[in-house]
């Protein structure tokens, strides 16, 4: 009961603060001898602060207010891509301090290199006053049942990896222990705690593969073996080229990164390849356009199944999708219309992210926040 009291207290002050003892006390409905006590064990956590007296309007002499710390416990972001890696440090009020990427073409590197390199980064990536108390990894992949393995990251080439271990061999001292999770979930999660009055949507991004995920009722439904969202792998030609999955006519045969920049004529050199693809479709390059009017017909289709079968408020693009929208949306829009028969279907319905591809590192630095708020004494032990 204490720790959910705790909880409720951190929680109600992260949002409404600055608030005063008895105003905590008023929202919660505890009494003002346990909103203290609470408050008391919050503030020797770091956790709260208690900043000078704020009117309240009622007759007396004003609290102090109470707000969430902006040092102290952070939260830490990392990401793994396949042509880069990320850092963030993210405070309580989940606003971002320290923020690192880099270009690195991790695509068939040894993971011990890779995550070497992304301690060194992590090394050089500071915030005065934050204290990490969780690091959370993004990688574009399939994780294992054991806590901290990558079963299957094809785009990297990693197969059965414990990060984990790897990481606690390779980090800065004093550095958290490390937990996993899918990019593409990241980039939705961080959608949903952006824009909290979306809580049911397909969020769908790209890089080297495409990644789907699914929030149902304001939650990231997972599957039965947290494998679910592999949009990138739905036939949208079953008479289509072979995958490297095995079958064909795949989504990431058409609306892959890789194959977008191929139609495109565009060879990057192991280098991101998007900043050219958005120039010549600026400039209405004809194949430019033709490569991403095909990629959004293909997404379009494969996200009609989405629709019919999950029935999401909206579809959202992220990652590279983003900065792409203008010319995949019309094309998405256009299929979407043509195809969804079965319920009222809105073109506005599709749109995308703000987040562009910051979600995953950012959801990533604020999952560990999130997790202090839910239970802030169980994170910090």
């Amino acid at each position: 009961m204490r720790r959910q009291n705790l909880s409720l207290v951190l929680g109600t002050v992260g949002a409404q603060g600055p608030l005063s003892r008895a105003d905590v006390a008023a929202r919660t409905g505890l009494t003002r001898a346990a909103v203290s006590s609470l408050v008391d064990e919050l503030q020797a956590n770091g956790l709260i602060e208690e900043h000078e007296a704020t009117p309240s309007g009622r007759v007396g002499r004003p609290g102090r207010g109470l707000v969430v710390s902006d040092h102290g416990p952070a939260g830490l972001g990392l990401e793994v891509g396949v042509g880069h890696l990320g850092v963030c440090l993210v405070d309580l009020r989940g606003e971002v301090r320290a923020w690192r990427q880099v270009e690195a073409d991790n695509q068939h590197r040894s993971p011990e290199r890779v995550l070497a390199d992304l301690a060194e980064l992590v090394g050089a990536t500071s915030a005065d006053g934050l204290r990490p108390v969780g690091a959370v990894l993004a990688v574009p992949g399939l994780l294992a049942d054991a806590p901290g393995t990558v079963a299957h990251a094809p785009n990297l080439g990693w197969h059965d990896v414990d990060l984990a271990e790897l990481w606690a061999r390779s980090a800065p001292p004093g550095t958290p222990a490390l937990s996993l999770e899918n990019e593409a979930n990241l980039g939705a999660l961080a959608e949903l705690w952006e824009n909290p009055e979306a809580r049911d949507f397909v969020h769908v991004s790209a890089e080297a593969g495409i990644g789907a995920a699914l929030v149902i009722d304001g939650r990231l439904f997972r599957g039965a073996r947290g494998w679910a969202g592999e949009l990138g792998h739905v036939p949208v030609r079953p008479d289509g080229p072979h995958c490297a999955c095995g079958a064909r006519g795949c989504l990431e045969q058409y609306a892959g990164e890789a194959a977008v920049l191929r139609a495109a004529g565009i060879e990057t050199d192991g280098r991101d390849g998007v900043p050219q693809l958005l120039e010549r479709a600026e400039r209405s390059e004809p194949r430019a356009l033709e490569a991403l009017r095909t990629a959004g017909e293909a997404l379009g289709i494969a996200l009609t199944g989405a629709v019919h079968l999950v029935d999401p408020q909206a579809l959202v693009l992220g990652g590279a999708y983003a900065e792409l929208a203008p010319w995949l949306l019309p094309a998405m829009r256009a299929e979407l219309t043509a195809r969804v028969a079965v319920r009222p279907w809105s073109a506005d319905a599709l749109t995308a992210s703000a987040l562009g591809r910051r979600g995953p590192l950012l959801g990533a630095a604020r999952l560990t926040v999130r997790r202090i708020l839910a239970d802030p004494i169980g994170v910090l032990g």
